[in-house]
């Protein structure tokens, strides 16, 4: 049996950039969801992945053209959290300050469910669809 030369050590999936490390890290312990998140993050960035796999991932993560990506979620998660009507630890706020967060909640799904930020990781699983 021969082995494949795509599967060598030349070819390892290579350690994290101190970036994505050191953002993971910064990350820990803020809430065991987000800890959960970073997991699944090093999990991806650190896998041998397929080109199918790649490109399905680039539109899962945020290039999905109707909007079912995990950045998508995130926007929704954001202004949830910051609705009185879905979060009531801020029905302890004064009405004028639960106001200013759900605006600005709803300013963040508003900004992160625009197409155009969505777009370069579409045309990235678009690039490797048409290889």
């Amino acid at each position: 049996m021969t082995t494949n030369p795509v599967h060598t050590d030349g070819n390892a999936v290579p350690p994290l950039d101190d970036n994505l490390a050191g953002l993971l890290d910064d990350l820990a312990g803020v809430h065991p969801g987000i800890d959960l998140i970073r997991d699944g993050v090093r999990l991806i960035a650190l896998d041998r992945l397929t080109t199918d796999q790649t490109q399905t991932l680039d539109a899962t993560l945020a290039g999905s053209s109707d909007g079912t990506d995990v950045i998508t979620a995130i926007a929704h998660l954001i202004a949830r959290l910051n609705n009185a009507h879905t979060n009531p630890s801020l029905r302890t706020l004064p009405f004028d300050q639960q106001k200013n967060a759900q605006r600005h909640g709803e300013q963040a799904l508003f900004a992160l469910t625009d197409d155009w930020l969505h777009q370069h990781a579409s045309e990235a699983s678009a690039a490797i669809s048409s290889y």
